[in-house]
């Protein structure tokens, strides 16, 4: 029995070939003639044994590979975190081009977990991650951009109080006075909630760089760009199966594209 080679994974299926005569029609996969049930695989002329193998060869998605697929998509959108977050604090430039990098680096990194399979889940998570990679970036670009700021202010120095004399001496209701004056202090925040509150505002970042509306704008094209490359390498292998059909039969309806 001859064996189908599926390289990505049906190459041989990739291009039509219609026969000119009725009754000449062979398949596209064995070269053997066609009789009996046959199928058009991607528009192709295929036999109802090579499609049989051909769908006991294409990889099944389950559970475990989707899990598998998401954690390398986790990882994936990790360094493109760090990839978009570095550029910007390297160059001083914030470039929403690099978006496009993070989609495709997630997009990979999640077919390569789930060796191969993909389909609607792993598209929406993937398209997913690459937004809150590249949103979340904005935390890390904001403290840097603080820590520069703060390092180019002098540091003042303060200088010590003279010797009080007798006649200076505040009188205990002025220190009382003074003591009211002064603004209470104010409420700590937990560790929680200010993580929680940096996450909020980093995945909102993209709406909230619309203070310009220019900039802001192609950002956010952008970064969509970046989501609809991640959409589409997270799909799975485009396989259309047409049929079974008759041969000899009246002609098939044409394959869809």
């Amino acid at each position: 029995m001859s064996e189908i080679n599926f390289g990505s994974p049906t190459p041989q299926f990739g291009t039509a070939e219609y026969a000119a005569k009725s009754g000449t029609d062979v398949c596209k996969s064995c070269k053997q003639a066609i009789t009996g049930l046959y199928y058009r695989v991607n528009g192709s002329l295929a036999c109802d044994r090579c499609v049989n193998q051909l769908k006991d060869q294409l990889p099944k998605d389950t559970h475990s590979a989707f899990v598998r697929g998401l954690a390398f998509g986790i990882g994936g959108a990790v360094i493109g975190l760090i990839l978009y977050s570095a550029f910007s604090i390297i160059t001083g430039i914030e470039i929403g081009y690099v978006s496009l990098a993070v989609g495709w680096t997630i997009a990979k990194a999640f077919k390569m977990g789930s060796r191969g399979i993909g389909g609607r889940r792993y598209q929406i998570a993937a398209a997913a991650l690459t937004y809150a990679a590249v949103s979340l970036a904005a935390v890390p670009i904001y403290f840097s951009a603080v820590n520069k700021d703060h390092a180019r202010k002098p540091v003042r120095t303060q200088t010590s109080p003279g010797p009080v004399s007798p006649g200076n001496r505040s009188s205990p209701s002025d220190a009382e006075s003074a003591s009211e004056s002064l603004p209470s202090e104010k409420p700590k925040v937990s560790l929680g909630k200010a993580v929680g509150l940096l996450l909020l505002i980093g995945l909102a970042s993209p709406f909230l760089g619309l203070e310009n509306p220019v900039g802001g704008a192609i950002g956010l094209v952008i970064l969509f760009v970046g989501m609809n490359i991640a959409w589409k390498l997270a799909a799975g292998p485009k396989v259309e199966i047409l049929g079974p059909f008759v041969a000899g039969a009246s002609s098939p309806p044409p394959a869809i594209a």
